[in-house]
Protein backbone atom coordinates (compact mmCIF):
# COMPACT_ATOMS: atom_id res chain seq x y z
CA UNK A 1 0.00 0.00 0.00
CA UNK A 2 2.84 2.29 1.13
CA UNK A 3 4.57 1.74 -2.29
CA UNK A 4 1.54 2.58 -4.54
CA UNK A 5 0.38 5.75 -2.64
CA UNK A 6 4.42 6.13 -3.27
CA UNK A 7 4.21 6.03 -6.61
CA UNK A 8 1.00 8.25 -7.00
CA UNK A 9 2.77 10.90 -5.11
CA UNK A 10 6.27 10.95 -7.49
CA UNK A 11 3.58 10.99 -10.71
CA UNK A 12 1.97 13.77 -9.24
CA UNK A 13 5.14 15.77 -8.79
CA UNK A 14 6.42 14.80 -12.06
CA UNK A 15 3.13 15.77 -13.83
CA UNK A 16 3.49 19.12 -11.78
CA UNK A 17 6.94 19.30 -12.60
CA UNK A 18 6.14 19.38 -16.18
CA UNK A 19 3.81 21.65 -15.99
CA UNK A 20 5.42 24.23 -14.62
CA UNK A 21 7.57 23.96 -17.04
CA UNK A 22 5.32 24.24 -20.14
CA UNK A 23 4.01 27.03 -18.13
CA UNK A 24 6.75 29.29 -17.98
CA UNK A 25 8.33 28.00 -21.69
CA UNK A 26 4.87 29.50 -22.86
CA UNK A 27 5.30 32.63 -20.61
CA UNK A 28 9.01 32.92 -21.99
CA UNK A 29 7.92 32.25 -25.51
CA UNK A 30 5.27 35.39 -25.24
CA UNK A 31 6.94 37.47 -23.68
CA UNK A 32 9.95 36.99 -26.23
CA UNK A 33 7.52 39.01 -28.92
CA UNK A 34 8.87 42.28 -29.03
CA UNK A 35 6.23 45.27 -29.09
CA UNK A 36 4.90 46.79 -32.36
CA UNK A 37 7.35 49.36 -33.58
CA UNK A 38 6.28 53.18 -33.41
CA UNK A 39 6.13 53.54 -36.86
CA UNK A 40 3.03 50.60 -37.11
CA UNK A 41 1.43 51.74 -34.16
CA UNK A 42 -0.35 54.66 -35.43
CA UNK A 43 -3.14 55.48 -38.18
CA UNK A 44 -0.33 56.30 -40.53
CA UNK A 45 0.03 52.68 -40.94
CA UNK A 46 -3.43 52.34 -42.48
CA UNK A 47 -2.59 54.45 -45.22
CA UNK A 48 -3.52 53.49 -49.01
CA UNK A 49 -6.53 51.08 -47.38
CA UNK A 50 -9.11 50.23 -49.48
CA UNK A 51 -12.11 48.27 -49.07
CA UNK A 52 -12.93 45.13 -51.36
CA UNK A 53 -16.45 43.46 -51.88
CA UNK A 54 -17.14 40.23 -50.12
CA UNK A 55 -19.65 38.00 -50.18
CA UNK A 56 -22.56 38.40 -48.55
CA UNK A 57 -22.61 42.20 -49.12
CA UNK A 58 -25.31 44.24 -50.33
CA UNK A 59 -24.44 45.96 -53.23
CA UNK A 60 -26.65 49.37 -54.92
CA UNK A 61 -25.76 49.71 -58.45
CA UNK A 62 -27.25 53.10 -59.68
CA UNK A 63 -27.57 53.64 -63.63
CA UNK A 64 -27.89 56.90 -64.43
CA UNK A 65 -31.17 57.77 -66.20
CA UNK A 66 -32.58 54.37 -65.79
CA UNK A 67 -34.26 53.67 -62.67
CA UNK A 68 -35.39 50.13 -64.17
CA UNK A 69 -31.52 48.70 -64.54
CA UNK A 70 -30.97 50.02 -61.05
CA UNK A 71 -30.77 47.21 -58.11
CA UNK A 72 -29.75 46.13 -54.52
CA UNK A 73 -28.71 43.03 -54.96
CA UNK A 74 -26.49 40.39 -53.00
CA UNK A 75 -23.12 39.59 -53.40
CA UNK A 76 -23.40 35.41 -53.31
CA UNK A 77 -21.17 33.08 -51.79
CA UNK A 78 -19.93 32.33 -54.79
CA UNK A 79 -18.00 36.25 -54.97
CA UNK A 80 -20.95 36.85 -58.24
CA UNK A 81 -23.76 39.02 -58.47
CA UNK A 82 -26.65 39.47 -61.19
CA UNK A 83 -28.30 42.70 -62.07
CA UNK A 84 -30.75 42.89 -64.99
CA UNK A 85 -29.42 42.82 -68.40
CA UNK A 86 -26.13 41.33 -66.74
CA UNK A 87 -25.81 37.73 -65.25
CA UNK A 88 -23.03 36.39 -63.35
CA UNK A 89 -20.67 39.35 -62.69
CA UNK A 90 -17.44 38.32 -60.48
CA UNK A 91 -18.07 41.26 -57.26
CA UNK A 92 -15.62 39.76 -54.82
CA UNK A 93 -12.60 41.21 -54.10
CA UNK A 94 -13.40 44.40 -56.36
CA UNK A 95 -13.32 47.82 -55.22
CA UNK A 96 -16.50 49.50 -55.55
CA UNK A 97 -15.83 51.16 -58.87
CA UNK A 98 -13.93 48.42 -60.10
CA UNK A 99 -17.26 46.89 -59.83
CA UNK A 100 -19.27 49.78 -61.67
CA UNK A 101 -16.76 49.68 -64.86
CA UNK A 102 -17.33 46.00 -65.44
CA UNK A 103 -21.19 46.65 -64.93
CA UNK A 104 -20.94 49.29 -67.36
CA UNK A 105 -18.87 46.87 -69.93
CA UNK A 106 -21.67 44.37 -69.62
CA UNK A 107 -24.73 47.01 -70.37
CA UNK A 108 -22.81 48.74 -73.13
CA UNK A 109 -24.35 46.11 -76.17
CA UNK A 110 -27.51 47.37 -74.66
CA UNK A 111 -27.60 51.14 -73.15
CA UNK A 112 -25.10 53.97 -74.95
CA UNK A 113 -22.56 54.85 -72.66
CA UNK A 114 -24.05 53.97 -69.85
CA UNK A 115 -22.94 55.66 -66.16
CA UNK A 116 -22.85 53.29 -63.37
CA UNK A 117 -22.07 53.73 -59.47
CA UNK A 118 -21.64 51.42 -56.99
CA UNK A 119 -22.22 51.78 -53.41
CA UNK A 120 -21.63 48.88 -51.06
CA UNK A 121 -24.24 48.52 -48.14
CA UNK A 122 -24.07 45.88 -45.39
CA UNK A 123 -20.38 45.31 -45.08
CA UNK A 124 -19.22 41.65 -44.44
CA UNK A 125 -15.59 42.26 -45.37
CA UNK A 126 -13.21 39.74 -46.89
CA UNK A 127 -11.62 36.97 -44.74
CA UNK A 128 -8.49 38.51 -45.53
CA UNK A 129 -9.64 42.13 -44.58
CA UNK A 130 -10.94 41.15 -41.37
CA UNK A 131 -9.58 41.15 -37.65
CA UNK A 132 -10.13 37.62 -35.79
CA UNK A 133 -9.95 37.56 -32.32
CA UNK A 134 -9.68 34.30 -30.28
CA UNK A 135 -9.08 33.13 -27.12
CA UNK A 136 -9.99 35.05 -23.48
CA UNK A 137 -12.35 37.80 -25.35
CA UNK A 138 -15.81 38.16 -24.06
CA UNK A 139 -16.88 37.03 -27.45
CA UNK A 140 -14.48 35.83 -29.74
CA UNK A 141 -15.06 37.10 -33.16
CA UNK A 142 -13.77 38.04 -37.16
CA UNK A 143 -14.67 41.39 -36.84
CA UNK A 144 -14.36 43.45 -40.55
CA UNK A 145 -11.56 45.75 -40.03
CA UNK A 146 -12.64 49.23 -40.20
CA UNK A 147 -10.37 52.54 -41.45
CA UNK A 148 -8.94 54.25 -37.97
CA UNK A 149 -9.44 51.13 -36.26
CA UNK A 150 -7.58 50.33 -33.12
CA UNK A 151 -7.17 48.20 -30.22
CA UNK A 152 -9.51 49.57 -27.85
CA UNK A 153 -12.44 49.55 -31.26
CA UNK A 154 -11.81 45.98 -31.45
CA UNK A 155 -12.20 45.04 -28.01
CA UNK A 156 -15.28 47.09 -27.35
CA UNK A 157 -16.25 44.71 -30.44
CA UNK A 158 -15.68 41.75 -28.61
CA UNK A 159 -16.68 42.64 -25.29
CA UNK A 160 -13.79 43.20 -24.09
CA UNK A 161 -11.64 40.40 -21.64
CA UNK A 162 -12.70 37.92 -19.29
CA UNK A 163 -11.97 37.59 -16.03
CA UNK A 164 -9.50 34.71 -16.92
CA UNK A 165 -7.60 36.55 -19.67
CA UNK A 166 -4.11 37.34 -19.69
CA UNK A 167 -4.32 40.44 -20.97
CA UNK A 168 -0.49 41.43 -21.27
CA UNK A 169 0.37 38.16 -22.94
CA UNK A 170 -1.89 38.51 -26.21
CA UNK A 171 -0.13 38.68 -29.15
CA UNK A 172 -0.65 39.89 -32.66
CA UNK A 173 -0.16 38.14 -35.33
CA UNK A 174 0.39 40.12 -38.29
CA UNK A 175 1.36 39.67 -42.53
CA UNK A 176 4.41 41.75 -43.24
CA UNK A 177 5.61 41.10 -46.89
CA UNK A 178 3.98 37.57 -46.98
CA UNK A 179 5.64 36.89 -43.75
CA UNK A 180 4.24 36.24 -40.36
CA UNK A 181 5.22 38.43 -37.61
CA UNK A 182 4.26 38.45 -33.75
CA UNK A 183 4.31 41.27 -31.76
CA UNK A 184 3.32 41.41 -27.80
CA UNK A 185 0.48 43.74 -26.91
CA UNK A 186 -1.11 44.42 -23.64
CA UNK A 187 -4.17 44.71 -23.16
CA UNK A 188 -4.66 44.50 -19.63
CA UNK A 189 -2.59 47.74 -19.82
CA UNK A 190 -4.86 49.02 -22.35
CA UNK A 191 -8.08 48.14 -20.81
CA UNK A 192 -8.29 47.82 -17.23
CA UNK A 193 -5.55 50.29 -16.26
CA UNK A 194 -6.40 52.83 -19.35
CA UNK A 195 -2.45 53.34 -20.69
CA UNK A 196 -4.07 54.44 -23.61
CA UNK A 197 -0.09 54.82 -24.96
CA UNK A 198 -0.62 50.52 -25.37
CA UNK A 199 -2.98 51.27 -28.13
CA UNK A 200 -2.38 50.15 -31.99
CA UNK A 201 -3.79 50.71 -35.18
CA UNK A 202 -5.01 47.46 -36.78
CA UNK A 203 -4.47 46.45 -40.18
CA UNK A 204 -6.55 44.00 -42.01
CA UNK A 205 -5.89 40.50 -41.95
CA UNK A 206 -4.30 41.20 -37.95
CA UNK A 207 -5.26 38.07 -35.76
CA UNK A 208 -5.30 38.88 -31.36
CA UNK A 209 -4.69 36.05 -29.47
CA UNK A 210 -5.70 36.01 -26.14
CA UNK A 211 -4.00 33.72 -23.46
CA UNK A 212 -5.67 32.24 -20.70
CA UNK A 213 -3.93 33.23 -17.13
CA UNK A 214 -2.51 30.04 -15.10
CA UNK A 215 -3.92 29.99 -11.57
Amino acid sequence: MRSYFGYKGRLAAASMLGLLVMTAGCAWQREAYPPVPDADRGASVQEGYVYHIAPGDQVNIFVWGLEELSSTVPVRPDGMLSTPLVENIQASGKTPSELAREVEKGLAPFVRYPIVTVIVNGFVGLPTQQIRVLGEAVKPAAVPFQKDMSLVDLMIAVGGLTDYAAGNKSVLVRYQEGKRVHYSVKLDDLIRDGRLEEDVSLLPGDVIIIPEAWL
